[in-house]
């Protein structure tokens, strides 16, 4: 038998921490031991792990002496505080809060791109990307490395589960008091997110852009290596739950055909191409992305007002794929690494 480790989820109580919890048990990872951990008020309730019931431990008063590797999702402040304790005492942090991510020495992987950087970690924490960085460089990265990408022009549709339980609740909320006659009051975003769309997601910055705009251009110049990249994104909010669409538009260093790309990312890891020019033809976050582990990707198209230009739409569940899974893949190749 292999070698085990004893895990700790920080933030197991949150829709990504319940969802990195049913990842590891799905998944079979290698456990010794897991220890579900959160903030005070959730101390003292269970969370579910396969078959079994954890009790939640408080982050405040949690010794870390002994964890191996610790997944934090409970928000940037938290993992400020705490992920720096947790690598003191020997784990390895995966970070999913945006806490680390563009700190030079913190490694920014996602799973199937950039494996190799794991092993850079001189502060003993990794991070996890945005999820919309996320699903997009897993459908990119392929075409990058075979063709070169000069320019990205990215359109995101992101569902409300991205902003967190109290979102998906406002939505609920407004829907059914819309169905009802009533009034759909906004609290956790700035206007009605039922039956419309917002075109704004974080905080505005100087430039016009927002931060979680200006996470996909970071983001996805550290993750691929590569400054010289152009990224020119627009961040949409959605009324749908779980998954995170993009239109993609891509202008490459040499060119590509749309046959060409679907085959390559037909043959990638963590891609799945749905792409059939009829009614039904493409993914969506309903009928494809929720609950599964893939980015998927239809409507590949050349640009027809580019010579160099491709076209993808690119489908993927935000909080699994885009949080709990790949961080639980970093967990993996850790584990291989020990082994």
């Amino acid at each position: 038998m292999g070698r085990t480790f004893n895990v700790a989820v920080v933030g197991a109580t949150g829709a990504v921490g319940q969802v990195m919890l049913s990842v590891l048990a799905e998944r079979k990872f290698p456990v010794k031991q897991v220890v579900a951990v959160a903030s005070a008020k959730s101390a003292g309730k269970r969370v579910k792990f396969g078959d079994h019931e954890l009790l939640v431990q408080d982050l405040a008063t949690f010794d870390p002496a002994g964890i191996e590797i610790a997944l934090f999702s409970a928000g940037g402040s938290i993992s400020k505080q705490y992920a720096p304790k947790f690598a003191a005492a020997g784990a390895v942090v995966i970070d999913n809060s945006s806490a680390f991510r563009y700190e030079s020495d913190i490694p920014l992987v996602v799973s199937e791109v950039n494996p190799q950087e794991i092993a850079k970690r001189p502060r003993g924490i990794i991070a996890n990307p945005n999820c919309s960085t996320m699903q997009m460089l897993v459908a990119l990265a392929p075409i990058h490395r075979a063709v070169g990408i000069e320019r990205i022009n990215v359109a995101t549709y992101q569902s409300v589960s991205g902003t967190g339980q109290k979102a998906i609740a406002e939505l609920e909320r407004q829907n059914a008091a819309l169905v009802n006659g009533g009034e759909a009051k906004a609290e956790v975003y700035p206007i009605q997110i039922a039956r419309n769309v917002i075109p704004h997601g974080g905080d505005f910055c100087d430039n016009g852009y927002t931060t979680e705009e200006m996470k996909l251009v970071w983001e996805t110049r550290k993750i691929l290596g590569d400054d010289s990249i152009q990224v020119n994104p627009t961040v949409v909010r959605v009324p749908v739950v779980y998954g995170h669409s993009e239109a993609v538009h891509i202008e490459t260093r040499e060119k590509i055909t749309a046959t060409q790309a679907r085959e390559l990312l037909q043959r990638s890891p963590g891609v799945e191409v749905v792409d059939e020019p009829r009614g039904g033809g493409y993914p969506t976050p309903v009928t494809h992305a929720a609950g599964r582990d893939p980015a998927f990707v239809g409507r590949i198209r050349e640009d027809i007002s580019h010579p160099r230009g491709l076209d993808l739409w690119v489908v993927s569940d935000n909080i699994r794929k885009g949080a709990a899974l790949n961080a639980v893949q970093i967990a993996e190749l850790l584990a291989q690494a020990y082994s």
